[in-house]
């Protein structure tokens, strides 16, 4: 059974930074894409930055240039930088992971709150 493990959030200044990390805690996937998704209240799920094991890196338009996902050597843990926070970015982000057979997994979220 493979489980995410996700750290970093908190109640940050707009201006402030935060760095969101997920690892994948037990279990083993053939993993095939990794990344960050968030969910401000009353609102869809949005992905925000996504890293494909094939060399592709995916941002959501509005956190170009402030935002950066990388990964570690093992492929196991993924991060994200989220600099120059706005109260925009408010939300949960939630760790997701796509193996090659297909698979999916997603972590319990992580709360970001940014004031202005």
């Amino acid at each position: 059974q493979v489980r995410l493990e996700e750290s970093g959030g908190g109640l940050v200044q707009a201006g402030g930074s935060l760095r969101l990390s997920c690892a994948i805690s037990t279990g083993r996937i053939a993993t095939r894409l990794m990344g960050w998704y968030r969910q401000a209240p009353g609102k869809e799920r949005e992905l925000v930055a996504s890293f494909s094991l094939g060399g592709s890196i995916d941002y959501l338009d509005s956190v170009k240039g402030r935002f950066t996902i990388s990964t570690n050597k093992a492929r196991n843990a993924v991060y994200l930088q989220m600099n120059s926070l706005k109260p925009g970015d408010t939300g949960g982000y939630y760790c997701h992971v796509r193996g090659w057979k297909g698979d999916t997994y997603w972590s319990q979220g992580t709360q970001v709150a940014v004031y202005s």
